[in-house]
């Protein structure tokens, strides 16, 4: 078999248009048309919409039990924060459909107030991606992608939940496609009065109740192609999301307060695809609203508006069957408006150029190198570069190398809040190396991947001698661990068995203190076990969580405490159109926290039904 039909079905098997089949061009279009390349040398765990629906309540819930990330939640449905490999909120990218959507108020994503519903694929990417996905992508990036289909048709899914606590979730999608034109809609309302008790836990004198712990949010997705000729698309895709959160008091005369956030995300692609030439060309522009309310009675007590302006053009040639090459610009505007935060109006100019070329050398061997150049008004942004290879040795050993320089610009409010912003910052930036050993034997697949990174100039927020807080480049840290990810299935007859586990150390040191870093539990596994007979699916999820330091000096008395979850579900497929559910959250009845202070439920429970059509 010659060179370039390797890789024509290298690249189909991947999924990926850029270099494949016409075949495969015409079938669907992906809107980061990035992805698919990074998982030609990066493992990337993908969750489909099946796998959301085991935990239905939230991003938060979904991330902790599916994937690596530690997710820090301030209660249930509250603020919630991802960490990766033991950096911080602000060093983990929440990308959707390819566009870096951190806030630029906090240089970070609230896990909470972003959808869980609506998307075709989340994916997760460990290690840095700065070259790629831009400021932020250091510990590693969060994918929220859809994709259009073309010739499928009709199809629609209605997904209705009640569960404990007054919470219902309500989700329904619809779809058309034909050969030139395919259209997406779908939406997602969640409501919760989510006052759960934990008796065990004591607050002062009193059993813990987590009153005004209401949450509230709705999702609206939509998603358009049109292919205006043989190798043109036209698409377009918008989200919007507005909610509100209630954060949760400790006493009963204490008082009520609450967060509400408005977001709009909105992307047009003209994208070209031949079989060895292709270009996309992105405009987008997203919206980011909140206001506090320190009486929920009263009106806004503070707030901030961001909007940001952002053209994309991704170019891609294949110089030769063996070569590829990459070309990236970028070029953004971020405006902010504040209001009671010390700032009124304020905006940045963002641009960006990178070159990544990859080398196929043969069809078990393979590189890539990246270059690229960020240019943010008045910071002085470093040279960014990254390395990969992946060799497949053998039929059951494959292995990968990831080098790379990675950063993060400091935000709106490290910059501008009054008083404390310090415009003399510098961007955090981070060197990054891992490595990726994977084995499979028939059905049975593990993944092993150390990894390495070196912090420096990490932005720290500190008291002054003023007596308000100001950030601070301070911290310099080392970061070093094991992920490792095992699946195994079989099937035999009418019975399926589906078994997905990892197992994550994490050391994460502050280089002047030698001491760990908060937040950044040493070990966490996760496990899921999938059984099908027939029309009757059962799963088992378990989550372990090591010791958690809160505090900066390691104080054991303000830790968290080890702690183990187990939740369980049964469903029934009838008809092959109907699914009905029964699940069961902390069959354990584990009492745990995720961050000191703010206990997560006990036990609870949910019924759900499916509607496809």
């Amino acid at each position: 078999m010659d060179i370039k039909r390797s890789l024509i079905l290298l690249f189909s098997s991947y999924g990926c248009f850029l270099f494949g089949q016409e075949k495969a061009i015409d079938t669907i279009y992906i809107f980061d048309n990035q992805m698919n390349r990074v998982k030609l040398f990066h493992p990337v765990k993908t969750i489909t919409p099946e796998d959301a629906e085991k935990n239905s309540t939230n991003l938060s819930e979904l991330l902790r039990f599916q994937s690596q990330l530690y997710i820090k939640e301030n209660g249930r449905g509250a603020v919630s924060s991802p960490s990766f490999r033991g950096t911080t909120a602000q060093q983990t990218a929440f990308v959707w459909n390819g566009i870096n959507i951190n806030s630029s108020f906090l240089g970070q994503g609230d896990v909470n107030n972003i959808a869980a519903f609506g998307y075709d694929q989340i994916g997760v990417k460990a290690g840095g991606g700065s070259v790629i996905y831009g400021s932020g992508a250091i510990g590693g990036s969060i994918h929220l992608n859809n994709t259009l289909d073309f010739n499928k048709g009709f199809h629609g899914t209605l997904f209705s939940e009640a569960a404990s606590f007054n919470t219902y979730n309500n989700f329904v999608k619809g779809s058309y496609s034909n050969d030139k034109f395919s259209f997406k809609i779908s939406g997602n309302y969640v409501t919760s009065e989510n006052n759960y008790e934990v008796p065990e836990f004591v607050v002062g004198s009193t059993s813990y109740t987590n009153t005004n712990g209401r949450y509230y949010n709705t999702s609206i997705n939509i998603g358009v192609s049109y292919k205006i000729a043989d190798h043109h698309t036209i698409s377009w895709q918008s989200q919007i999301f507005d909610a509100s959160q209630h954060y949760p008091i400790f006493e009963l005369t204490g008082n009520k307060t609450k967060y509400n956030a408005q977001t709009l995300r909105s992307l047009i692609a003209w994208d070209f695809n031949k079989t060895n030439i292709s270009n996309s060309l992105k405009a987008a522009y997203t919206e980011d609203n909140f206001q506090y309310f320190s009486d929920i009675n009263l009106p806004k007590a503070s707030g901030a508006t961001g909007k940001n302006y952002i053209f994309k053009n991704d170019f891609n040639y294949f110089i030769t069957p063996k070569i590829n090459i990459n070309a990236i610009g970028e070029f953004q505007t971020n405006k902010g408006e504040g209001y009671e935060t010390g700032f009124g109006n304020i905006s940045r100019n963002i641009g960006s150029l990178a070159g990544v070329i990859r080398y196929f050398a043969t069809k078990d061997f393979r590189f890539e190198a990246g270059i690229k150049k960020d240019f943010v008004e008045s910071i002085s942004s470093p040279l960014l570069y990254s390395f990969s290879a992946k060799w497949n040795a053998v039929k059951w050993y494959h292995t990968g190398v990831n080098f790379s320089k990675n950063f993060r610009y400091p935000s709106f409010n490290d910059l501008y809040w009054k008083p404390g912003g310090n415009l003399d910052l510098r961007p955090e930036t981070s060197v990054n190396v891992d490595m990726d050993h994977e084995f499979s034997i028939e059905n049975f697949k593990i993944i092993l991947s150390p990894y390495y990174m070196n912090s420096k100039d990490l932005i720290n927020w500190l008291p002054t001698p003023n007596g308000y807080w100001a950030p601070f480049n301070t911290s310099k840290v080392e970061s070093y661990g094991l992920e490792s990810q095992v699946t195994w299935n079989k099937d035999f007859g009418k019975h399926s068995l589906k078994l997905n586990g990892s197992y994550t150390y994490s050391k994460s040191v502050n280089k002047d203190t030698q001491m760990q870093m908060v937040y950044v539990p040493l070990h966490k596994a996760v496990g899921n076990i999938d059984y099908q007979y027939d029309f009757l699916k059962l799963y088992v999820q378990g989550l372990f969580n090591g010791l958690t330091y809160t505090t900066s000096d390691e104080k054991r008395s303000a830790a968290i405490d080890p702690y183990f979850i187990l939740n369980a579900g049964i469903s029934a497929e009838l008809f092959k159109k109907y699914t009905l559910g029964f699940k069961v959250n902390n069959f354990t009845n584990t009492v745990y926290q995720t961050v000191s202070l703010y206990p997560m439920p006990k036990r609870n429970y949910s019924i759900y039904a499916t509607i496809n059509f």
